[in-house]
């Protein structure tokens, strides 16, 4: 019986610097711009004669060698917007034009469990709730740390707990007995408290030899996720964030650590996924809001446009796709690097060959896929 995939999701928040990280190392326009910033000698991994990895991402590195890491180069979407906010909006609800608080993965979520019988179908490592994960009556559960981790944790018992959701919904009962924001409020908290009563049994379920750093956040994350899969509870989508990619100053230093944490913290998790028996089935996907302007500012990056992207995986046809931006003044859109992959395409790929789910239904119209998926 073909196994069903699972979506990992690593958010790289803050902009991520594409050409820092995938470095046309080759190109003197390149060195031109970055006079302070530029890569170049011991600290990049060729991968070709013209672009090459940043030297922190070797794991990925061995990973793209393998034919598991594919690489979207030039990401983005019409009519960029250099706002940290806007910009992740529109990545999270994947409408680049209009606002909306619904997000791409809760749709999905919804489309996967439309009745909502596992509050586990998505589950957040990490504070608050992505917006991509945003759904009106879908339950997603928010993970900090997954030992501790329960809702309304000082309230004792089963019962104490009912008592409190109870005393929660008569206070924003409305006067029409069937108003929905008084239902879905208590669906809400019903489906919260049965997703902490699933995932506290995950980690004693869990088994495994993978050492993760302890003070690596992104590692301990993944680790998170790690057990939640293991116990094969349902949980199909996995989001956890890295960062913050901001790196106006200092960013030589910032961002080298950024990626060396999430390049130890990337091997301790496919390991753990081989002895778990689950990497063919999952694929990591990593992006960034946005990436930054061509030109350094002296020891850091401001905000631009066209960024990279990632996905990982046993399943995943490694490789690059889209083309490597022009960083001719010509081609440059008002220096920043233009973007020629509409990443709906790659969300497209992702909903149909990851999640079976019809992409239109969630997207609400058709993009290009990539044949970038195995079967």
């Amino acid at each position: 019986m073909k196994k069903e995939k699972n979506l990992v999701v690593i958010q790289l928040s803050g902009g991520n610097d594409y050409l820092n990280t995938i470095v046309p190392y080759e190109s003197g326009l390149y060195y031109d711009y970055r006079p302070n910033m530029g890569l170049k000698n011991e600290s990049i991994l060729p991968i070709d004669n013209k672009i090459a990895f940043n030297s922190n991402m070797d794991v990925l590195k061995k990973q793209f060698d393998n034919d598991n890491l594919a690489i979207m180069m030039g990401i983005g979407y019409p009519e960029p917007n250099r706002s940290h906010f806007r910009s992740m909006d529109i990545w999270h609800t994947a409408e680049p034009f209009e606002s909306s608080s619904v997000g791409w993965l809760g749709k999905t979520v919804k489309n996967i469990d439309p009745k909502g019988d596992n509050p586990i179908t998505a589950v957040n490592f990490g504070k608050g709730l992505p917006r991509a994960l945003a759904c009106p009556g879908v339950s997603v559960a928010s993970v900090g740390a997954l030992e501790s981790y329960g809702l309304f944790t000082g309230v004792s018992g089963s019962q104490n707990r009912e008592i409190l959701l109870d005393t929660v919904d008569r206070i924003y009962q409305p006067m029409n007995p069937d108003g929905i924001p008084s239902l879905r409020l208590l669906q809400t908290g019903r489906g919260a408290l049965d997703g902490a009563d699933l995932l506290a049994e995950a980690p004693n379920a869990y088994k495994s030899s993978i050492e993760y750093p302890e003070d690596n956040p992104i590692a301990q994350s993944l680790k998170g996720i790690a057990q939640v899969a293991s116990a094969r509870l349902g949980t199909r989508i996995f989001y956890a964030q890295h960062g913050s990619f901001d790196t106006h100053t200092d960013e030589l230093k910032n961002h080298s650590l950024l990626w060396q944490q999430l390049s130890v913290a990337i091997d301790c998790f496919q390991k753990d996924l081989k002895e778990q028996l689950l990497e063919e089935e999952t694929v990591i996907w990593i992006f960034s809001e946005f990436g930054r302007r061509i030109a350094d500012n002296g020891t850091g990056t401001d905000h631009g446009s066209g960024g990279v992207a990632f996905l990982l995986g046993k399943s995943v046809e490694g490789g690059l796709y889209g083309d490597y931006p022009n960083l001719e003044p010509s081609a440059q859109l008002e220096g920043d690097i233009h973007y020629n992959t509409d990443f709906r395409s790659l969300y497209s790929t992702i909903l149909e060959d990851v999640l079976g789910v019809e992409a239109s239904s969630v997207l609400n119209e058709k993009f290009n896929k990539l044949d970038i998926v195995k079967n």
